[in-house]
């Protein structure tokens, strides 16, 4: 490991739907008002996936874009990492369809399976290639079709999730967000409380499978809002502490944009005023992996963080996997 090597993010990239799902839309599908979303979740509209966008074409052009506003050229990736829960297929790997569409890219490519969490995991593992001297360039992909398992007769979730890709190119050199540290934690529990139950090996793809709707997404709403704020608090709470850092140095907190409740209850935690909250919440809903870098690079269009100023992200998933990071900006 060099010391001195410290990665960074020096290009990011997006890429949503064009199809727009209101509240008003979701009215007409299941017993929900516009009133109710709002006030539990704030979201008022998400991104809807058309048949022949996968996670893999839409982390294709989030790639090509980060890539570009990087700087670099597709042959100058030594790696690709693409986190998603929704994966074009089991196998082959979701980055190896994105690869092939990166001309002159030749990179080794892989999956990493960390639900909503699964960015900033990835960022740990990047973070570690570069600051090892294994690699100078590489891309994090962050892909998610959440439509396709999304099932729109409950109303319990279906007014959650949305579809939407994000990339960033993390490198050794450049003008950037320099890691300065990632906290990552698990509290493995029952998959009921927020998983797919089939088409894995312990409930394969059959007839009673479909008919159970057993390939849709399920969640139990309060375990899940009770573990994640409390496994949030604790792993941001680590890595301000690892760095001798408090909340007030923070210039930008972008947590997951899971439900408006939980980044409310995690900022009050956390002392964090809500003008330093970036929020997509209401435009997107819950993307997954790809929640935490839509927002990052739709942060980075609209506001110039200069040199020293710090970022905060912080990200629960399935599992329950949970994830804080912070960032610093570095213009040299």
């Amino acid at each position: 490991m060099d010391s001195k090597r410290k990665a960074r993010i020096i290009g990011t990239g997006t890429y949503l739907p064009s199809k727009i799902l209101k509240n008003s839309d979701l009215e007409k599908v299941v017993e929900t008002s516009d009133e109710w979303i709002v006030t539990r979740t704030g979201m008022r509209e998400r991104r809807i996936a058309s048949e022949t966008e996968y996670s893999s074409t839409m982390g294709l052009i989030a790639s090509k874009d980060a890539i570009k506003n990087a700087g670099i050229k597709a042959e100058d990736i030594e790696l690709i990492v693409v986190a998603t829960a929704t994966p074009d297929y089991i196998f082959p790997s979701t980055a190896t369809v994105i690869q092939s569409g990166l001309e002159g890219c030749k990179a080794p490519a892989f999956d990493i399976q960390a639900a909503c969490a699964g960015f900033l995991y990835g960022l740990s593992i990047v973070r570690s290639y570069i600051e090892s001297g294994m690699y100078k360039h590489v891309l994090l992909v962050a892909s998610e079709k959440l439509s396709s398992i999304v099932n729109y007769k409950d109303r319990a979730t279906c007014v959650l999730f949305g579809d939407g890709a994000a990339a960033c190119v993390v490198s050794a050199e450049g003008k950037g967000l320099q890691i300065n540290d990632i906290c990552l934690g698990a509290d493995g529990g029952p998959a009921e409380t927020l998983g797919v139950i089939a088409g894995g090996c312990r409930h394969p793809s059959s007839e009673e499978t479909v008919k159970n709707d057993m390939h849709y997404l399920t969640m139990n709403g309060q375990e899940v809002f009770k573990n994640a704020v409390r496994c949030m608090e604790s792993m941001t709470n680590n890595c301000l502490d690892k760095l001798a850092i408090k909340p007030d140095d923070i210039s930008w907190f972008v947590p997951h944009q899971a439900n408006i409740r939980i980044i409310e209850a995690l900022s009050k935690r956390l002392g964090i005023p809500d003008e330093r909250i970036f929020k997509t919440i209401h435009k997107y809903g819950n993307t997954s992996a790809s929640s935490v870098p839509i927002a990052l690079h739709e942060l980075l269009q609209k506001h110039t963080i200069d040199t020293g100023e710090l970022l905060l992200f912080t990200a629960f998933g399935a599992g329950l996997t949970y994830a804080s990071s912070v960032l610093e900006q570095i213009n040299h």
